[in-house]
């Protein structure tokens, strides 16, 4: 059975601990000592403090699900230390120098780096574009005002532009963006809007090219536990890690 070790203790990191099927939680990482005893009790994994020591159990792959700045930091030793990984927190790939460095470890240790479809549906459909050219790719997200620190009374569009833009004024906003990026092969078109009347997050996916133009509309119900967290997101993590030893692959 796949032996997985959790680098963040958070939502996302209980959500998997409470509803691992088909691997093992060997080992949890977190830099606040009572999360991880928490969720090594709840999944019987060991606690570690350490994140050498960490590395260095008899784990197959490390689960990010902490923050882009964890994955910027951590990921490159995961893969040194032959584990395959899956990064929850994929806005750490905007950076082209990052993610160059990360892909060419991979291929030096025979690793693999897995991005979980995340927020959306309709990932796997977009890598379409790395064969044929994709000639619109926009994500149209739209958040309470709350949920960005703003405080406005009317729907308004804050941005408009390209995902490697956005970044850089709504660093936490952009990890759907990022996937799509990454599966197509492109650079993402966005719009982000805000909305008073919003309590979920809508994403709304415009994709043209020579296969024909589809939309899809994702509204997201947050974690139980942490509104801020898509629990859709949470859900495909715990997808990926239970049909990665599958011998029928579907969809990719």
């Amino acid at each position: 059975m796949l032996r997985i070790g959790l680098l963040g203790c958070g939502n996302i990191g209980h959500i998997i601990a409470q509803h691992a099927e088909g691997f093992v939680i060997s080992a949890v990482y977190d830099k606040v000592p009572e999360r991880t005893a928490e969720i090594a009790g709840v999944c019987h994994g060991k606690a570690y403090g350490d994140f050498s020591a960490f590395l260095d159990t008899d784990i197959d792959l490390v689960v990010e699900a902490a923050s882009i700045a964890a994955a910027r930091t951590h990921s490159s030793d995961v893969l040194l230390h032959k584990k395959n990984l899956v990064i929850m927190s994929v806005g750490a790939l905007t950076d082209p120098k990052f993610r160059d460095d990360l892909i060419t470890t991979a291929r030096k240790t025979s690793t693999k780096i897995y991005v979980p479809s995340g927020a959306i549906f309709g990932l796997d459909n977009l890598k379409i574009g790395q064969i044929s050219p994709i000639t619109k790719l926009l994500l149209k997200t739209t958040k309470s005002p709350q949920s960005l620190g703003l405080d406005v009374t009317t729907r308004q569009r804050i941005f408009s532009g390209k995902a490697h833009d956005c970044i850089k004024s709504y660093p936490k906003n952009v990890n759907v963006s990022v996937a799509m990026g990454l599966a197509a092969g492109q650079d993402v078109d966005v719009e982000l809007w805000v909305d008073p009347a919003a309590d979920r997050n809508v994403h709304e996916l415009f994709i043209e090219g020579s296969f024909g133009e589809t939309y899809i509309k994702v509204t997201n119900v947050p974690s139980p536990d942490n509104p801020a967290t898509s629990y859709l997101a949470a859900l495909s993590i715990l997808s990926l890690l239970k049909n990665l030893d599958s011998p029928l692959v579907v969809g990719t």
